[in-house]
């Protein structure tokens, strides 16, 4: 077995900005008259889209509503959180990222990112921080309409993969991801995935009980050495 690819996540694994999704979710619960608390983002929220996220926390109060007010919800909080990205001056990727995307390419690995946010919020974070270009494959909340912990995003991006390099034929087996949850960790794997769980949500000796590999920042993985445990895995 070959490693043919990297699947990023997005939030917690490539933009810090947990803390402004907790805030705006807050907001938004606010302006329908309901009072957040402070274990809603962790419980309802953390590596699930933000339809999900909306549904479970409405649920939570005893409150149902139509797909088109939920449409509207979660456009008002993708424009909420557009302003806030805009009013930084630098936004909050984390430290280690281009290092280990530098490592892949010179490994000639396709990457890509599964994520439950929006692709509008995936490709906004990438351009402005000039990474966009190398990330072949985006497969968003939006595109999908289940979230992690179901592996349907990282099984859809392994067929992208395919479709845009047809001599790739790349199985999940073949594919690393980057998770910072166990939502994520837990997609990844039912997908068929081997998991590098970086610790920036929860700690080191948690996320090392989930994943096959944990690293406390993205520059340590050491890329050479998971090439090898992949080079020395049999297909079952």
């Amino acid at each position: 077995m070959t490693l043919k690819a990297v699947l990023f996540d997005f939030n917690g694994v490539i933009i810090n900005d947990e803390g402004i999704h907790k805030q705006l979710i807050e907001e938004i619960l606010l302006q329908e008259n309901l009072r957040p608390s402070a274990d809603d983002y962790r419980e309802y929220c953390l590596g699930k889209s933000d339809r999900v996220c909306l549904i479970d926390l409405l649920k939570s109060r005893g409150r149902f509503v139509s797909d088109s007010t939920l449409n509207s919800m979660i456009a008002r909080k993708a424009e909420l959180y557009r302003q806030k990205l805009e009013e930084l001056p630098k936004l909050p990727i984390y430290p280690g990222l281009e290092d280990l995307i530098f490592k892949i390419r010179l490994a000639e690995l396709p990457m890509g990112v599964v994520s439950g946010a929006l692709r509008s919020e995936v490709e906004l974070v990438l351009s402005r921080v000039e990474l966009l270009p190398y990330f072949s494959v985006i497969v968003a909340g939006d595109d999908i309409k289940v979230s992690k912990p179901e592996p349907d995003g990282y099984l859809l991006a392994v067929e992208r993969l395919n479709q845009q390099y047809p001599d790739l034929k790349a199985s999940s087996n073949d594919c690393l991801a980057i998770e910072d949850t166990f939502a994520g960790i837990e997609a990844a794997k039912r997908a068929g995935m081997q998991v590098v769980g970086v610790a920036n949500t929860y700690p080191f000796h948690m996320i090392q009980r989930q994943a096959n590999w944990a690293v406390d920042y993205l520059n340590d993985l050491e890329l050479e050495r998971v090439q090898e445990v992949y080079a020395t895995t049999v297909d079952s």
